[in-house]
């Protein structure tokens, strides 16, 4: 696990989301924006368990079709987004699936932030909420990145 305190201050951030339990990620990066995140500093991605081509989408999306049995990941975007040296990344889903988990442990990301329901190895820092309760989430991301002299 990386020393926390070797990051600076947050400026890009990836947004792991997943979006087949959680609908408000409008909602969510309106949060993010309002609490001084750039909206040009935001990147999304999104995974829906049942993807249609009919769907519309304004974020980069994936399903769980994209990891291979051995556990690669197949879908360029999302290997890309690993890729990313983010500043933060948020890991906004609170049920344990296997394509997200590895986005979330492949990632390159300074500094790593999910929910406290997910696998404690994963994340540098673990919020106690649930999926729906965005607000409660940010209120509490934004207390403690100002304690750790984050932002």
């Amino acid at each position: 696990m990386k020393n926390i305190n070797a990051v600076g201050t947050i400026q890009s951030v990836g947004l792991l989301i997943d979006a087949t339990d959680f609908e408000q990620t409008d909602l969510l990066i309106e949060a993010l924006t309002a609490n001084g995140i750039a909206a040009d500093n935001l990147k999304v991605l999104a995974f829906y368990n049942k993807f249609s081509n009919n769907q519309k989408n304004l974020y980069t999306t994936f399903d769980a079709g994209d990891l291979k049995w051995n556990g690669q990941i197949s879908n360029d975007d999302v290997v890309a987004f690993c890729a990313e040296k983010f500043d933060l990344l948020i890991s906004y889903y609170e049920k344990e699936n296997a394509i997200l988990m590895q986005i979330t442990h492949h990632s390159k990301a300074q500094f790593k932030v999910g929910f406290s329901s997910i696998d404690k190895r994963l994340n540098h820092f673990m919020i106690k909420t649930t999926i729906t309760a965005y607000t409660v989430f940010v209120s509490e991301l934004f207390k403690y990145l100002k304690l750790l002299n984050k932002i």
